[in-house]
């Protein structure tokens, strides 16, 4: 825990741009691509996720859920098992929808990507692939250094017609590893929403993919409009097996509800 932190607090210290040199917009596209095929499943993908929340003023709120994916055919399905009063809510997106099922009244709402997952800071980008070369378009900002890491800073903006949780984002990439180590949210208007860490990456070989899927370990999300709020997730365990073909699926969630 104790390194945990000192690590963090050298990330909220970094200094600001050591270079000038930009990368050209070839390059950052292949960064992106690189953080996409890290993340992407060659098959199916199984977590088990511990959430804990920090409201200022309010006591911890801890929460653990399965999350699966299909990222073949882009779905998605996070499933709450603990505690008890939130046991079989649920998360369910196909064909590019995001539904919420809440066993207590029966019902599916439809919810935006900005929904924050289980009332964390989480939204559904924090546990779904990655795409951001098709879906941002790129720009450098400076070569920097973010605690011990030598990194990339690249502003992302999205691209017309494509729908994301947050339009404007900027992202710190490890330059030894390609994962990224930090990444803030902007609202349109260029308000900053909330920043977020990814200390430590794991990896684990896939089949399906025929090399590593990689996924970070650890998330800590800073609210930056409730300032005080915060949310960590950490990724237990990771399972790459098949999972049931017809499980994505509104009727399949229903069941682990009951």
């Amino acid at each position: 825990m104790k390194t945990r932190l000192l690590f963090l607090s050298a990330l909220l210290l970094a200094p600001g741009a050591l270079f000038a040199q930009g990368l050209s917009k070839e390059k950052m596209v292949e960064i992106l691509k690189g953080i996409d095929l890290r993340i992407r499943s060659g098959g199916d993908y199984k977590a088990l996720v511990y959430l804990e929340q920090h409201q200022k003023d309010k006591p911890d709120i801890a929460q653990e859920a399965l999350v699966y994916r299909r990222d073949a055919d882009q779905k998605l399905m996070i499933l709450f098992t603990k505690p008890k009063t939130d046991a079989g809510k649920g998360y369910l997106r196909v064909d590019r929808n995001l539904w919420y099922y809440d066993p207590t009244v029966g019902k599916w709402e439809r919810r935006t990507d900005r929904e924050r997952i289980g009332g964390t800071d989480s939204n559904r980008e924090d546990f779904d692939q990655s795409d951001l070369a098709n879906q941002y378009e790129p720009e450098f900002v400076g070569e920097e250094k973010l605690g011990q890491f030598t990194v990339w800073h690249l502003k992302l903006t999205v691209k017309p017609g494509i729908d994301v949780a947050y339009p404007i984002v900027e992202f710190w990439v490890d330059e030894a590893t390609g994962n990224y180590l930090k990444r803030q949210d902007f609202a349109l208007s260029g308000r900053l929403m909330r920043t977020s860490y990814d200390p430590k990456w794991d990896k684990l070989y896939s089949e399906a993919k025929k090399g590593y899927q990689w996924f970070p370990h650890e998330i800590h999300i800073y609210d930056e409009i409730d300032k005080g709020n915060s949310t960590l997730v950490i990724i237990q365990s990771v399972d790459l097996s098949p999972l049931p073909e017809n499980m994505f699926t509104k009727a399949w969630l229903e069941t682990k509800s009951r």
